[in-house]
């Protein structure tokens, strides 16, 4: 399937795993299991569209208010899903990039997250981030943190304090894709998602395959995004692009 506007950095909030589970009357961690799936036909599906960047929420700062019991799991899921998955990742040219605080995370966890990230820092083909323990507010204190300490002062556009966000070298999303039916962005990329596209479904994230996720391309591809004025499309991209150079 073609489109003749494309999203180039899909983000994604992937909510329901555990309303997914409760629905069938299975444990969350089940969810949380069958929300892997998901993400490998995601993955899949941006290789197959030509998606360059294609971000996941995967566990926000907030999620350690969870149980202990299910917050272990998670990391524990993570770990085991990221073991298994980066080669393969790297054998289809995909880059791994994490995002977040990530010294909240054990020392064997980092460990592999260095692994998958120096092994597929190389390639080009899709670029997969994966925010863990972040928040947007986070991304922006710790932004201003950074010029502070390197610049001394404080920053006098937008363009100036891009480049210390975690986010630094990407494109800001295009597309942001919310599933379960929530309609709220959740302190995730709060500065990035400026003039993103919202788009939200109902559908569990365990449910989220390659039909659905076409149905989300489609629908942007008749947005018609004007970037807070009223030129055509190509004039306003290219604006906002000067604008953050």
């Amino acid at each position: 399937m073609s489109f003749e506007q494309k999203p180039c950095h899909v983000a994604i909030v992937m909510d329901g795993n555990g309303r997914w589970a409760n629905s069938r009357s299975l444990k969350r961690t089940i969810g949380h299991q069958a929300g892997i799936t998901a993400v490998k036909g995601v993955v899949k599906s941006s290789l197959k569209h030509g998606i360059e960047v294609l971000s996941l929420f995967a566990f926000g700062q907030d999620n350690w208010k969870r149980s202990d019991e299910e917050t272990s799991f998670l990391m524990q899921l993570f770990y085991r899903s990221l073991e298994g998955e980066y080669k393969k990742l790297h054998a289809q040219g995909v880059r791994i990039r994490f995002i977040g605080e990530l010294s909240a995370f054990s020392d064997k966890l980092l460990g592999m997250i260095k692994e998958a990230e120096t092994l597929t820092q190389c390639n080009s083909r899709l670029t997969v981030v994966i925010a863990v323990n972040y928040s947007g507010q986070w991304d922006i204190l710790q932004a201003m943190h950074k010029y502070q300490v390197q610049q001394h002062s404080l920053p006098q556009t937008p363009g100036s304090l891009a480049p210390y966000l975690a986010t630094s070298g990407l494109p800001d999303p295009d597309l942001f894709i919310r599933t379960s039916g929530e309609q709220r962005i959740s302190n995730f990329m709060l500065w990035q998602l400026a003039y993103t596209e919202l788009y939200f479904t109902q559908v569990f994230w365990p449910d989220f395959d390659a039909n659905i996720f076409e149905v989300a391309l489609r629908w942007f591809d008749t947005r018609k995004r004007r970037f807070g004025n009223a030129k055509d499309n190509a004039n306003n991209a290219k604006t906002i692009k000067d604008e953050h150079e």
